[in-house]
């Protein structure tokens, strides 16, 4: 095996291992020694930590969870030997985040670090699709059931919009990830989040 293929399957292992690194489930038991999955929607998300812990501590956990999605791909994108390591990366990323190794791989549902994963490949291209998911909320009204869809047509629309081939690829990789984690919460009627909770029982 060549010196390339061996970078770049590193590549791959670190954003796997990145993607794992638990923050929301690290920063609330540190906060309150509770585990986050404990309560709210069992998941290791802002959305819980918020819940959970407060807005100051879900928003350090988005961004370091939006700095371990950004920062593999921006890396690949730029230094990996091959072009296709790059969307591989951005998938692998959002693997680990929603079934982390240092996590009993049961972690978050991925779309922080799905994000900033598309936005390290071409960022004005992925603010068009923040802004499809963010429609399909409002919507659908049902957060997870948006989050199926946005994964499943994010590829489609990145080639429709004109979007480079990388993230046009690294729009399907994540987003089969995405489409797949959210079909768990398919029937979920949501307390803890503010689009589509049930005000009656909030």
């Amino acid at each position: 095996m060549s010196n390339d293929w061996l970078i770049s399957l590193g590549f791959c292992l670190v954003a796997y291992l990145s993607g794992s690194l638990p923050f929301s489930i690290w920063i609330t038991r540190l906060i309150l020694g509770v585990d986050v999955r404990d309560g709210g929607s069992g998941h290791a998300t802002t959305t819980n930590t918020v819940r959970q812990v407060g807005f100051a501590a879900g928003a350090v956990v988005l961004l370091l969870d939006l700095a371990k999605g950004f920062i593999p791909t921006y890396l690949a994108l730029h230094y990996a030997p091959f072009p296709w390591v790059a969307p591989v990366v951005a998938g692998l990323v959002v693997v680990g985040h929603c079934w982390p190794v240092f996590a009993g791989f049961r972690g978050g549902m991925g779309l922080a670090s799905a994000g900033a994963s598309l936005l390290a490949v071409q960022y004005s291209y992925a603010l068009i699709g923040l802004a499809f998911l963010i429609v399909l909320v409002l919507v659908i009204r049902h957060s997870a059931k948006a989050a199926f869809f946005a994964g499943l047509l994010m590829g489609p629309l990145m080639m429709l919009i004109g979007a480079s081939q990388l993230l046009v690829w690294a729009s399907f990789a994540v987003g089969v990830v995405v489409a797949v984690r959210f079909l768990s919460d398919w029937n979920r009627h949501y307390k803890e989040l503010w689009l589509d909770r049930d005000l009656d029982q909030a």
